[in-house]
This record gives C-alpha cells, sequence and structure tokens, in this order.
C-alpha cells in the first residue's frame, strides 16, 4: 500500500524555495497583491499608532471623581494598541514590505481620529468610536484575505478579538459612569 503525500511535487517545491530563497516567507504561491495587502498593513499600523498615542494622552488627561479606574482601562488599551501596532509591523516586513511609522504621515493614514479633550465621557466616546471602526476595518481586511494568506488572517483574528473586547469594555464604562 503507497502512502499518498498532500504536497504533489516536493522537487519542484525545493527547487523554488532554492531559487527564490532571498523572498523569506513569501513563496511563488502566495495568492494575495503583496502591495495592496501591504498598503491595507501600514493603514492599519498607522491606525493602531494613533489609537495607542490617544489612549496614552486620555490616560494622562482623565481627571475626576471616579476616574482612576477609567485611566487605567485607557493606559491597558494603550499598551495592547502598541502591541497591534508592533504585530502589523513585524508581518509587512515578513512580506517584504516595510512598515510606515514617519510620523508625518501616520495620522493621514489612520482610518481614526486623534481627538483631544478633557472630558471624561467625551474621551470615552471617541475611543469607543474608534475601536467601532478598527473592528469593521479589521473585518473588511480578513474578508479581503480570505483563505490566501492564513498567517496574516490569524493575527488579525487575534487584534479583532481585542479590539471587540475593547468596545465591549468602553461601552459599559460609558453605561456606568
Amino acid at each position: 500500500m503507497v502512502a499518498h503525500s498532500f504536497i504533489t511535487n516536493i522537487e519542484e517545491i525545493r527547487e523554488q524555495a532554492r531559487k527564490h530563497v532571498a523572498e523569506g516567507a513569501v513563496t511563488s504561491h502566495y495568492a494575495l497583491n503583496r502591495e495592496a495587502l501591504i498598503r491595507a498593513l501600514n493603514d492599519a499600523l498607522a491606525t493602531e499608532i494613533v489609537c495607542a498615542l490617544r489612549y496614552k494622552q486620555h490616560y494622562f488627561q482623565c481627571d475626576g471623581l471616579n476616574a482612576e479606574p477609567i485611566a487605567q482601562e485607557f493606559l491597558e488599551h494603550s499598551r495592547q494598541e502598541q502591541e497591534h501596532a508592533d504585530q502589523l509591523a513585524e508581518r509587512i516586513t515578513q512580506l517584504g514590505g516595510k512598515p510606515e511609522m514617519n510620523p508625518a504621515g501616520v495620522s493621514g493614514r489612520s482610518h481614526a481620529d486623534f481627538v483631544e479633550t478633557d472630558d471624561v465621557q467625551q474621551m470615552l466616546k471617541e475611543n469607543l468610536i474608534a475601536e467601532r471602526i478598527a473592528v469593521e476595518t479589521y473585518r473588511e481586511l480578513i474578508q479581503f484575505i480570505g483563505d490566501k494568506d492564513p498567517t496574516t488572517r490569524r493575527m488579525l483574528e487575534d487584534i479583532l478579538a481585542v479590539e471587540e473586547e475593547h468596545a465591549d469594555d468602553l461601552a459599559g464604562l460609558m453605561q456606568a459612569s
């Protein structure tokens, strides 16, 4: 009885791996338009950077009666948004792109706005709006990727789950305060 292999031509795979070794993780069978995906990931990166900075600004500005738990939530969200930015930058690099972090272009590519306010309720609202924007854009990006890049899709699905948690946290804080 001969065992069947799921790999149709291992010799061809070996040859292609040696021939295109400088391309790193991206093989000849990569099915997405890499340039389009890298642009979209750079937009997501810009959004995460803006969100991390907005949360950090709100953390420092959050003041008033019962503001400490809200400030701590902002600080935690800022750290998580920065982790997302790092993950996106790493994946962009793995795909052969360049993470675009120049502050001059970040705010223009971000899907979310950087809104400064001294009002805690307005901070909660603006951060919730930004999270809802992130949730929707990550969902669209995941649909765009489909099954053509499972590594990027899984990373984005993990980020999406955290963004949904952020939105839920903020909605709860708005109702409680």
